[in-house]
């Protein structure tokens, strides 16, 4: 069979969803991430890029970053650019389910294609350097005095740490719709917010404020686990009297449109990509617990995490 040929062939069986993964060239991924460059969804999706690379199933990763609205800016933007697009991947989580319940954006998360959940991460709060609180029992007693006075900085409305910061109120008997809560666009105008004192206490992934607590430059207060974090000394908000547990998780997205087989392959690549040498060194660089779910298993945890998202925010008072 003449090469030109035989290229059309595999160009048609590809255009089919026909094509098994394994007989096709790497493919030039375009990465949608949905918050501005130094938080969790940039280091979660720049990791997969590299990942995917490492594991010989992307020849090339183009990233764009477009912050705002718990991701929905960026959400929209993916789902009107990349219609059918079979090589096209937006990074997601927890914090834009959040996000949707509360901002109730034109687009939602469930006009594009489920692919994969990558990670979980627990929340952690610290204080500035130069706070004159030094736990998270004085930043509480002070919220118990004045609402407004404590100002929670992280991520978008509706992340899990706005969450988070609202359960603490309602577990100290403050209307949680008096919280000064303070949205940032990325984890590094947050980062930037917390190291100035312009914000009370932050609160975001381990991994984004990681080298802050150990160069002393912010305090550790508590974490949204269940139970201490192996390897990270930092007291849960249950040890302190705080019934507060929440977790964050981040996955990835495919374009709407695009075939069942199209689906199939980007979870191919993704699976793929978890397993290689550059994805294991992103867990242990950034400590996040691998939780790899795809295919039905995923669709079903995100239309559970859906619901216990907005029952939690009902009880809290944030909707």
């Amino acid at each position: 069979m003449r090469r030109d040929t035989f290229l059309k062939s595999l160009a048609a069986l590809a255009a089919s969803g026909a094509l098994p993964l394994s007989a096709w060239a790497a493919a030039n991924v375009k990465m949608m991430i949905p918050a501005n460059p130094g938080g969790g969804w940039d280091s979660t999706g720049r990791a997969l890029g590299k990942a995917l690379q490492d594991a010989g199933v992307a020849a090339s990763v183009t990233y764009e970053n477009k912050g705002g609205a718990a991701g929905a800016i960026g959400l929209a933007q993916f789902f009107n650019a990349s219609k059918g697009d079979p090589n096209a991947m937006m990074v997601m989580g927890a914090v834009m389910l959040g996000g949707i319940i509360t901002g109730k954006p034109p687009v939602s998360i469930t006009q594009v294609t489920p692919i994969a959940r990558l990670t979980t991460e627990y929340n952690v709060f610290v204080l500035p350097e130069n706070s004159p609180y030094k736990s998270m029992a004085e930043v509480v007693a002070q919220m118990k005095k004045d609402p407004g006075s404590v100002k929670w900085g992280g991520g978008s409305r509706g992340s899990t740490e706005h969450i988070a910061a609202a359960m603490i109120a309602r577990e100290a008997g403050v209307d949680a719709a008096k919280i000064n809560y303070v949205p940032f666009r990325g984890g590094g105008e947050a980062t930037a917010a917390i190291l100035g004192g312009n914000v009370t206490v932050g609160g975001s992934g381990f991994s984004e404020f990681q080298q802050y607590i150990e160069a002393g430059k912010m305090k550790a207060i508590g974490v949204t686990a269940p139970a201490r974090i192996k390897g990270i000394n930092v007291p849960t908000l249950k040890e302190q009297g705080i019934n507060v547990e929440i977790g964050n998780w981040r996955g990835v997205y495919g374009a709407a449109g695009i075939t069942p087989a199209q689906r199939d392959a980007l979870t191919e690549m993704i699976v793929k990509a978890t397993k290689s040498k550059a994805w294991a060194e992103a867990l242990d660089k950034n400590g996040w617990t691998p939780a790899l779910l795809t295919g039905k298993a995923f669709d079903e945890f995100v239309d559970r995490d859906f619901a216990g998202l907005r029952a939690i925010m009902v009880k809290s008072g944030m909707i």
